[in-house]
């Protein structure tokens, strides 16, 4: 090792103790080349995780470690970017990288966003929520129910684990470490009805320990508010800027829970900081409190890998919710949340009293979907397509409203798009697309601020659109502006 391949105990390359906390990477680059980056990465932030890189451990140099493994900087390069984007480690010019303070291991052992139905007139509907529903993989589901109904065993129709089919929980656990980042015990994995029924599990759980209400993001899903309500508590609006929610209102707020979306914020399309993330779970351990995490499209990200997971920092803190919605098809009405430890026996024993379990049948089938590898080649399918339909959209509104800016990570099914106060006001412009028979809806419905910039700020969603239809709507609306400005 060289030199700075030191930890926080002197532990290094000429001392005489133990092994360098590097030599554990060593097994990740034998990995095939295809997935040494991912596996390095997921490595590293497992060291972080169990202690074996303490915070304050300065990490070598990206040359220096590339060449101890033996494999390309660039590789390590973007191990360091990915994991101090996530908050695992932080770095800053001329000092070099460290392991950061804000991951804690686990303790050992143990919003509805789719758009209403087009009206009447509805030409292109550009309201977000909604996947592309003919990208369902028919043929290789088929393929997995017929697999399942030939070989599920009698007794496996019966009444199911609340928590969900082992097989289901064990597949998805690896799918999520792998993919998400996140600390992914099997046994603290709840198989739900979609991230609403997650949400409402989790606000019966606060509830019953003595919270009663709730923080949600502003600019946020008014759903989550819904479905708060619809288990007695109240929600406060927090506010959120370019680096994710601001802590000030938040410690000032009284709330010990909060509803967040850090890897692709509903609606703004920001990431959260390294340092956002690390004060909200900081403010998270110092009031005693929950972060739930809405990772509702965390699988889309088309400039660079998605962003790791908040819930991989502190599992004891935050309950992380997904599910198949944006990636197969929302009426399949099948999601997951990884629950705190101190929220287990509780949620648990409401999804039981609840439902008693999603139907064993259908998580039979997802198991298989996902442990063969289709759900992998779906997410890559989709994965392409909205990439090119984003490029479209974006090509689309710079030609027909030039100065427009579109702001957020390159990502998700949505983006959010500031059009020039020339074409306003809001009013004025969604009711010339109305008019042009296309569907739109303002950012402004998304929570309590309202610019007084004169801008037009929409909520476009694309994914559900072809390429052509894209443009078209566009078009439409640019048409009719045109057409009233004479």
């Amino acid at each position: 090792m060289t030199s700075s391949g030191t930890t926080s105990d002197g532990t290094g390359p000429g001392a005489g103790g133990p092994q360098p906390a590097w030599e554990l990477l060593l097994p990740a680059v034998a990995a095939p080349a295809r997935q040494r980056g991912r596996s390095l990465q997921g490595a590293l932030r497992e060291a972080v995780r169990t202690g074996r890189l303490t915070p304050g451990t300065r990490l070598p140099s990206s040359r220096e470690l590339a060449a101890d493994l033996g494999v390309s900087r660039g590789l390590v390069t973007e191990a360091y970017e990915q994991l101090t984007a996530e908050g695992y480690l932080r770095s800053g010019r001329g000092s070099g990288t460290w392991v950061g303070g804000a991951a804690r291991a686990a303790a050992p052992g143990v919003r509805d966003l789719a758009p209403r139905a087009p009206g009447a007139g509805v030409r292109v509907d550009f309201r977000p929520g909604t996947p592309d529903l003919s990208l369902f993989p028919r043929a290789a589901w088929g393929a997995a129910q017929r697999a399942v109904l030939a070989e599920l065993a009698h007794r496996q129709l019966g009444y199911p684990d609340p928590r969900g089919l082992p097989e289901l929980r064990g597949a998805l656990a690896a799918l999520l470490a792998r993919r998400r980042g996140v600390v992914a015990d099997p046994e603290r994995l709840v198989v739900c009805s979609g991230v609403a029924q997650a949400t409402t599990l989790l606000g019966f759980a606060l509830r019953a320990r003595g919270h009663g209400m709730v923080g949600i993001e502003d600019p946020g899903s008014p759903e989550h508010g819904r479905l708060f309500a619809a288990t007695g508590l109240d929600t406060v609006w927090l506010p959120v800027d370019d680096e994710g929610l601001v802590p000030g209102p938040l410690a000032a707020s009284g709330v010990r829970a909060v509803v967040v979306t850090p890897s692709h914020h509903f609606p703004s399309g920001i990431a959260y900081s390294a340092e956002r993330r690390a004060a909200l779970l900081d403010w998270a351990r110092r009031v005693d409190g929950f972060v739930m995490e809405d990772d509702y499209d965390g699988d889309f990200r088309y400039d660079r890998a998605p962003v790791g997971a908040l819930q991989g920092l502190d599992p004891e803190r935050v309950a992380y919710a997904g599910s198949v919605s944006k990636s197969l098809a929302p009426g399949m009405r099948l999601g997951w949340m990884l629950v705190p430890g101190a929220l287990l026996d509780e949620i648990a024993e409401r999804k039981r009293t609840m439902d008693l379990g999603n139907p064993a049948l259908d998580q039979a089938v997802l198991a298989r979907f996902v442990s063969g590898g289709g759900y992998d080649r779906q997410l890559r399918r989709c994965q392409r397509a909205y990439r090119e339909r984003r490029d479209a959209l974006v090509a689309a509104l710079a030609r027909h409203f030039p100065g427009t800016r579109v702001s957020g990570i390159a990502a998700g099914l949505h983006i959010i798009a500031r059009v020039p106060p020339r074409y306003g006001p809001t009013e004025r412009f969604l009711a010339l697309a109305d008019a042009a028979g296309v569907a739109l809806r303002p950012l402004e419905e998304y929570g309590t601020e309202r610019p007084d910039d004169g801008a037009v700020r929409l909520v476009l969603g694309y994914a559900h659109l072809p390429e052509t239809e894209i443009a078209r709507g566009v078009a439409l609306v640019a048409g009719a502006y045109e057409e009233e400005r004479g």
